[in-house]
């Protein structure tokens, strides 16, 4: 299905194309889940929140712009990889018939170790080599591309070089789900360099490629942004790394100071000693203590996010975030 984006055009169109899949997709995802839990939250849905906060329409946007720089250079290498594909150039292929279901399989899981090396490589490269993680080749699969993931975060705090790239999404730090990929573009543009390294190295199914990588990466990283806690798991669940935590690595995480570093597990953490061992600030905590009654949800200021369908407001947010203070304190 995909091979035939770039059949009738150039790169340029095919990167266009896919930049605009993208942000129509990730834009539909995470509007959701922001409509219905902070335009339209609930007292309900308000106790699970794990920051009682909600971040105001100004960093809102921010975390959407910034989401943009990461999307356009994070489809340079897709782009690329669909484009040489057409010209007989890679050796991607769309559809199931010229590879059976054995193949697929293995396939699926050299896109989880491929991207594993690729991202472990790429740590000892920009740390010169003062930094390895080393993992024994009988590990599984997934929990090596973990190890690869929770290194290359861990990193990103551990190291004033890492930092410098990273702490741009860590500018907020009371994220909404539109914060998934709000990173530098040179972050989202090295990530997505596997969609075009394994198709120049081996056959390729195109779909199922794209497909790991979105419900992988995006489908969890809506979960860890979101902002509130489930029921199950429950924030101190004792091995799965949950939406909490992630508000914790937000929140707390600074520069020399990495905290749930992990993406789905939190194994890697608890070797490394890069677990929150504070207070417990969990919105469960905050309801077992009594603290997320009615009487507080009245007293959280409610933003007013409709700013963000003003094209002026993405120009010069400043006169409306003034006009909706003197309002607020109008009322």
């Amino acid at each position: 299905m995909l091979c035939e984006l770039s059949a009738f055009g150039n790169f340029f169109s095919t990167w266009m194309a896919l930049t605009l899949l993208g942000l129509t997709s990730i834009t539909f995802f995470s509007f959701i889940l922001f409509h219905f839990y902070y335009v339209n939250c609930t007292f309900e849905k308000w106790q699970y929140k794990s920051n009682p906060k909600f971040p105001q329409a100004d960093k809102v946007r921010e975390e959407i712009i910034q989401m943009l720089k990461g999307l356009w250079t994070g489809t340079l290498c897709p782009a690329a990889a669909l484009y040489l594909t057409q010209k007989g150039q890679a050796q991607g292929f769309c559809g199931t018939a010229e590879h059976g279901f054995g193949y697929h399989v293995f396939l699926f899981m050299a896109i989880w170790v491929g991207t594993d090396i690729w991202y472990r490589v790429r740590v000892r490269v920009r740390v010169r080599a003062r930094v390895s993680v080393r993992v024994s080749v009988s590990v599984s699969v997934r929990v090596r591309v973990r190890v690869r993931s929770w290194a290359y975060h861990y990193l990103g705090h551990k190291y004033t070089f890492f930092w410098n790239n990273h702490k741009h999404h860590h500018v907020f730090f009371n994220p909404s789900p539109f914060a998934v990929i709000a990173d530098e573009y040179i972050d989202q543009f090295v990530r997505s360099a596997p969609m075009i390294l394994f198709p120049l190295m081996m056959p390729t199914n195109i779909d199922l490629m794209f497909a790991e990588f979105a419900v992988f990466f995006y489908g969890y990283g809506s979960y860890l942004h979101w902002g509130f806690e489930t029921k199950w798991p429950r924030p101190d669940h004792p091995w799965i790394n949950t939406s909490f935590q992630h508000y914790l690595h937000h929140a707390k995480s600074v520069k020399l100071k990495p905290y749930h570093c992990g993406f789905y597990l939190k194994t890697w953490d608890i070797l490394a000693g890069s677990m929150w061992t504070g207070e417990d600030l969990s919105a469960h905590a905050a309801i077992a203590k009594g603290e997320r009654t009615r009487e507080a949800w009245d007293k959280v200021e409610k933003p007013d996010y409709s700013v963000l369908l003003q094209p002026s407001f993405w120009w010069n947010p400043e006169p409306h975030m003034a006009s909706l203070k003197k309002t607020e304190k109008a009322h």
